[in-house]
């Protein structure tokens, strides 16, 4: 008896310690959702399949669907190929929709909307249809966010669609508009310049009066060399982009490679090793998680694969690492990310990317660990099932929750370090797709999951758009 005994008295002063350093509290809820809503954006949202993926529902789009003082707001694709936007009070039943004056010009899933809040001005921000080409921007009049009660939602309160930021130009090979919010209220857009494979990520900055191009800060250069062979330009894939309590931007990343060289065969991908990177000063210098400044956005010297102190979790590029996954920061302001591959065990060396995925993948949580502050990373132990992306969402608590394809969800608690990955919802009823959207703002503000999600259809016939609501824990 003496052992079950001990492990109990240490278990109790792990817990009581944990307490005391502000990093776990035993009283805190299980993390745990339920249902309180489902409402239709749209009957007939467009409905085509893209690399793998719907354009209305990519889970890297940031935002899809976002939260500002007391509306939600979403924006889609409707069956005319139209780019629409809508508002709602949180927690009514209906929405209020605008068509802007712009039409989807692709079957192309690239071609995400993504929105953003400048809080400086009060303006919604939309950038849309982009794939290695053109952008296409448009903002709403200032203040339209600040008083949205006694601002009617109109066309007229959004501004011409432009090929520019306000006549700012930045590079005719755009895609993946990411907009973040900085502490300050400034608005900032995360971009790719050129294409996967040999392309760079850069930084725009909206002050409430302009936009000013920051620059670039990833190189493409250097040389990756795998047991198969040798790349010698590649791109840095964001898991996301993100500033957490104490003003430090936060970006998890994976490595493509251009020279499929590096593979052990043709049918997987390139994407290799998880990275990590952070800056203080708002994007401008770049370091490692030991803090050494590994590059300068708009300098000569750039984040690069040679660089030392950035993998996280090593991986070769023989198990189909998937790219752009999920990440977020909690009230310590710790970073976490959810990544997914197939693990070795089912072999080491994945020759059909989309097929061995959804057989055989799987999700991991990396974070920083609770108690050592070294990186750990934990099996989420729920088969993927698809090819596709799991997002990451954090409660008040903590408490750790992945949305996964289909609109599954699981969870684990900071209490147990996040060892304890349990599903809580499994989709039913929904009939989602496939990746969903998640409302990354709103969890913050009155910790309500909401999950944009489009249902299953055939072919190219339109079909239902909906955001599905969950309590979490209060």
């Amino acid at each position: 008896m003496r052992r079950p005994l001990a492990a109990a008295a240490t278990a109790t002063a792990l817990l009581a310690t944990l307490a005391l350093t502000g990093t776990a509290n035993a009283a805190d809820p299980a993390p745990a959702v339920s249902r309180i809503g489902d409402t239709r954006l749209d009957s007939q949202a467009l409905y085509f399949v893209s690399y793998n993926g719907l354009v209305n529902n990519n889970s890297f789009q940031k935002n899809g669907l976002l939260t500002y003082k007391g509306y939600q707001y979403a924006a889609w694709y409707t069956a005319d190929r139209s780019a629409v936007v809508a508002r709602r009070p949180l927690g009514a039943t209906t929405w209020q929709t605008v068509k802007l004056a712009h039409t989807l010009r692709y079957d192309d899933s690239h071609n995400v909307i993504s929105m953003g809040v400048s809080r400086i001005d009060g303006r919604l921000h939309l950038n849309m249809d982009s794939h290695s080409d053109a952008f296409f921007y448009v903002k709403s009049n200032a203040g339209l966010l600040d008083n949205p009660g006694g601002r009617a939602w109109t066309a007229s309160e959004f501004g011409a669609v432009q090929t520019t930021l306000d006549g700012l130009a930045l590079t005719s090979q755009f895609t993946y508009p990411q907009f973040v919010a900085t502490p300050e209220g400034r608005l900032q857009l995360s971009y790719r310049v050129a294409v996967s494979g040999n392309g760079r990520n850069a930084l725009a900055e909206y002050d409430g009066t302009r936009w000013t191009a920051l620059g670039e800060w990833t190189a493409s250069t250097g040389t990756y060399t795998s047991e198969h062979g040798s790349s010698t330009a590649r791109n840095m894939y964001l898991h996301g982009i993100d500033y957490s309590a104490d003003g430090t931007l936060h970006a998890f990343f994976t490595w493509r490679e251009q020279n499929g060289a590096v593979m052990c065969n043709g049918g997987g991908i390139t994407n290799h090793d998880t990275g990590y990177v952070r800056s203080t000063d708002r994007g401008r210098t770049w370091r490692n998680a030991a803090g050494t400044v590994v590059g300068t956005t708009g300098g000569a010297d750039r984040v690069s694969v040679n660089d030392t102190g950035l993998v996280v979790d090593p991986l070769n590029p023989d198990h189909s690492l998937m790219n752009q996954e999920s990440q977020a920061t909690d009230s310590a302001s710790r970073p976490h990310a959810l990544i997914s591959y197939v693990p070795g065990r089912f072999g080491q060396c994945t020759t059909n990317y989309v097929g061995d995925r959804t057989a055989n993948g799987r999700v991991f949580h990396v974070r920083k660990d609770l108690t050592t502050g070294a990186w750990r990373k934990t099996e989420i132990p729920v088969p993927l099932n698809s090819s596709q992306r799991t997002k990451l969402v954090l409660d008040k608590y903590d408490n750790a929750y992945a949305i996964m394809p289909y609109g599954r969800i699981a969870g684990a608690s900071k209490a147990s370090n996040y060892t304890d990955w349990k599903v809580l919802f499994d989709g039913s009823g929904l009939n989602a797709f496939g990746e969903v959207v998640v409302d990354e703002t709103r969890v913050a503000q009155d910790n309500v999951l909401s999950i944009m999600y489009q249902q299953k259809s055939s072919g190219t016939t339109p079909s239902p758009i909906h955001v599905v609501d969950f309590a979490l824990p209060q």
